[in-house]
């Protein structure tokens, strides 16, 4: 007797209540056994009032997540100014905001997005990710977006190493991961040393804030009282977007 190998699209049909609640539990197993401590709490401080909407962060970070058509790991979007009379906007960059509690966690199937014990940073498996998108429906910033497979004419053909994301240098080959998965921002995390640290001096920094020409993404350690985010925050008023909904934003705005 023969059994045909399974997809992992054809997983989708065991995506109902039952694999919601594995997953969880094996994920909380995993969780617990290896207890990883807290060191960061990496997070941004976004100053709308240097912001010009250039879009050079968007731009900064496709090339260096190397993403294809139909993927933004940030946006910058067009907002009126609340209060104003005149036309004037607010520009506002947008990225995976890294909540402290992330709805897109809990209704993965498969387990395939979760939080990272160590630095806050929600990630994403390739390897797990089937592609339903239950995380693009339920993350109310927009982050989120699916890799159907569309290339640029310019990007290095298939079979060549094409995103350092996760420190993987997957190979962008049809039918394979990541092609097919939900994809989003992860701050760059594959800048980061073997010890979980970036390096600003050293140019290991999330693209979209190393290359802001206002410098108004401001990156760093939420819970280092002397970094500049934390900093900002005491002497300045800020606010994040959709507060009200218990998501705990990693991202701050500065009106």
């Amino acid at each position: 007797m023969t059994t045909s190998p399974v997809s992992r699209r054809e997983m989708l049909k065991w995506a109902g209540a039952g694999a919601v609640a594995g997953a969880a539990l094996a994920h909380t197993v995993v969780a617990d056994a290896t207890a990883p401590v807290r060191k960061h709490h990496w997070g941004m401080v976004i100053d709308t009032r240097r912001c010009v909407g250039c879009e050079a962060c968007v731009i900064a970070c496709k090339i260096e997540n190397m993403t294809p058509p139909g993927v933004f790991y940030t946006l910058v979007t067009k907002e009126p100014l609340p209060g104003s009379t005149t036309d004037k906007p607010v520009f506002m960059t947008k990225p995976c905001f890294h909540c402290e509690k992330p709805p897109c966690v809990p209704v993965c199937p498969v387990g395939a997005t979760y939080k990272r014990k160590t630095d806050g940073i929600v990630v994403i498996d390739y390897d797990r990710c089937i592609g339903c998108r239950y995380c693009v429906a339920a993350c109310p910033y927009g982050a989120r977006f699916a890799d159907f497979g569309d290339e640029y004419d310019l990007l290095p053909l298939a079979g060549e190493p094409i995103s350092p994301e996760y420190k993987q240098y997957r190979e962008r080959v049809p039918g394979r991961s990541p092609i097919g998965n939900v994809r989003k921002c992860t701050f760059c995390l594959h800048l980061q040393d073997e010890k979980g640290e970036y390096d600003r001096e050293a140019g290991r920094w999330p693209a979209c804030a190393k290359t802001c020409p206002g410098h108004a993404i401001i990156f760093g350690d939420l819970d280092d009282p002397d970094s500049e985010v934390a900093t900002i925050l005491r002497e300045r008023n800020a606010v994040r977007i959709k507060e009200e909904l218990g998501t705990e934003p990693s991202v701050y705005y500065l009106l």
